[in-house]
């Protein structure tokens, strides 16, 4: 039996910026293990439904203990297929999501649901459901903890993308990301102790050449 996870999470646009978001999160600050995405299939049905395919490649590292049961060259890639139905008639816009490969490791499975927030319709609510499964007999219980805490972190990140990518839709200035953040405090620190360490010099010259003046 495998793990299961679901949350629900608001983004602050309106569900037609939301959509033409999507197709613009790569690449973005929080993306960088995103390293390709390629459209292998559209369509639109004949009730105006668009349907998407896509071939995403990620770089999500596995656990070292779990490296050696894979070749080198492929223990870091993981490719993944992205299913998207897009109702404009409805302002729905369904995801699916599955790897398809590591899938004698592991296997996670996750279906979004974007619509228009029922108590804001300037807001677009987000429906995450997520299924962590694994044969490898064992330590499947240990992968399938590993795998929905990765995907937990990983939502993080999504939601920051998305974020991020609707602040510039909107002609606002992108929040910082966590790096940027943490270099200004750190150059910050280094500023205010180097500040400290001359003033500190200059009064313990003060101090010296006033026990001069007594000696």
């Amino acid at each position: 039996m495998g793990k299961y996870c679901a949350s629900l999470s608001v983004l602050k646009g309106p569900w037609d910026q939301v959509f033409a978001a999507f197709w613009q999160r790569y690449p973005n600050p929080y993306s960088k293990h995103v390293l390709t995405e390629d459209i292998v299939h559209r369509e639109v049905t004949p009730d105006h439904k668009l349907l998407s395919r896509r071939l995403l490649t990620k770089t999500n590292r596995m656990p070292r203990w779990a490296e050696r049961f894979f070749p080198a060259n492929v223990a870091h890639s993981v490719y993944i297929l992205e299913d998207s139905i897009v109702d404009p008639k409805n302002r729905t816009m369904t995801t699916f999501t599955w790897n398809i490969n590591h899938a004698r490791l592991m296997v996670v499975e996750e279906r979004c649901v974007y619509r228009v927030n029922p108590e804001n319709s300037n807001w677009t609510e987000v429906k995450r459901e997520a299924w962590v499964s694994s044969s490898l007999f064992g330590v499947s219980r240990a992968i399938q903890e590993f795998g929905l805490a990765r995907f937990k972190s990983n939502v993080t990140k999504s939601t920051k993308g998305f974020e991020y990518v609707l602040a510039r839709m909107q002609g606002e200035a992108p929040s910082k990301t966590l790096v940027e953040t943490a270099k200004e405090a750190t150059e910050k620190a280094k500023e205010t102790a180097l500040a400290a360490t001359e003033k500190a010099k200059d009064l313990a010259s003060k101090a010296a050449t006033k026990k001069k003046q007594y000696v």
